[in-house]
């Protein structure tokens, strides 16, 4: 995985092995399309920036969750997959969920390129 510091490179290492294909998948379509983002630790969870705007990923207990800076980020992404479980800032990924790529592009090109609304 490149642009990852050690300190990511233990937390990604360090998902179950049922997970590794989201989270992979998820590390892959933000560097996918921001080849020069900065990944580093925040909140003890990657997190990739790009000027002001970001993402973190995080495998917890019951999901993977892709988390932005607010809810207006998840406003198109939850009228498409009402079904799915999102927070405030946050979507959480179950395993049986299935998302189109280019609706998870969405959200993080939105989260990065527009930070404050």
């Amino acid at each position: 995985m490149n642009n990852v510091n050690a300190d990511v490179k233990r937390y990604l290492a360090a998902v179950p092995e049922n997970r590794k294909p989201l989270v992979e998948r998820l590390h892959g379509l933000i560097v996918g399309l921001y080849p020069e983002v900065a990944i580093d630790m925040s909140y003890r969870m990657p997190t990739y920036k790009v000027g002001d705007g970001w993402v973190a990923l995080a495998n917890q207990k019951r999901y993977v969750s892709l988390y932005t800076c607010g809810a207006h980020h998840l406003a198109a992404f939850k009228k498409r997959y009402p079904g799915i479980k999102t927070g405030t800032g946050c979507i959480n990924f179950r395993l049986s969920d299935e998302v189109a790529d280019e609706a998870i592009e969405q959200v993080i090109e939105h989260a990065i390129e527009h930070p404050k609304g």
